[in-house]
């Protein structure tokens, strides 16, 4: 990989029906991932990806990249991904994410959500904006944690109101079908997740029962990153 870009930070019951809005019976449980990262099937690095309770509801969800094979470690490249979110009538609701992507240079992104005004706020350095915000709307960084609680209480099919740099994007996903798929933590008969409302390549390999995030995970915005599960632990 030549630049180490800012992931789909990294990214899967109910009756066959897409909701505006998932629901999820039950909160999330904390644990921690540890992923193999690659680039066009050649290794570049690391992902630990972690989701820590605050207490009365609020978490903080972070997955952070560290390059270290071929160029991706000669420039010391590395990403760092973090989203605090609420859980809030059964859904999680981001409150913050910030994002910080090193490697020729420093890249960052700060959003902010004032639920008492219901306005989103987003600065990168450049051209910062503003919008309204949505119940249950998350971010890029925990948009795979959604689907992957969403699959849990048995969706097939979901639309996810996802906070991006200027608006609200109503993005939908569908499970494609089931699947054998070999990672370094093991073989799994996985449910296939693929993104149903744009070119933009994005699939991931889900076992819902088991890991609240993909075991796999294959995404073109952001830099055509692969992520192979290769440890899950929870408490």
């Amino acid at each position: 990989m030549l630049t180490l870009k800012r992931p789909l930070p990294l990214v899967a019951g109910f009756a066959l029906a897409v909701f505006t809005t998932a629901s999820f019976a039950t909160p999330p449980t904390p644990f921690t991932a540890i992923y193999q990262v690659s680039r066009d099937g050649e290794a570049m690095g690391n992902a630990t990806i972690t989701l820590k309770s605050l207490g009365n509801g609020e978490y903080e969800y972070s997955n952070q990249i560290q390059g270290t094979s071929g160029l991706a470690a000669a420039l010391g490249a590395n990403s760092s991904d973090v989203t605090r979110f609420r859980w809030n009538n059964n859904a999680p609701e981001t409150e913050s994410y910030t994002s910080e992507v090193k490697a020729f240079k420093v890249k960052q992104r700060a959003m902010r959500v004032n639920w008492a005004t219901k306005q989103v706020s987003v600065d990168d350095g450049k051209n910062p904006s503003t919008y309204a915000a949505q119940p249950g709307m998350v971010d890029r960084n925990t948009l795979p944690l959604a689907i992957g609680l969403s699959l849990r209480n048995g969706s097939q099919s979901m639309t996810m109101p996802v906070g991006v740099k200027q608006q609200i994007e109503q993005q939908r996903f569908k499970v494609q079908g089931t699947e054998s798929v070999q990672v370094p933590a093991g073989s799994f008969h996985a449910e296939r997740v693929s993104r149903a409302d744009s070119d933009k390549r994005y699939e991931a390999w889900y076992v819902p029962k088991q890991f609240a995030v993909p075991v796999k995970l294959a995404q073109s915005d952001g830099g055509d990153l692969t992520l192979q599960l290769v440890h899950y632990s929870s408490p």
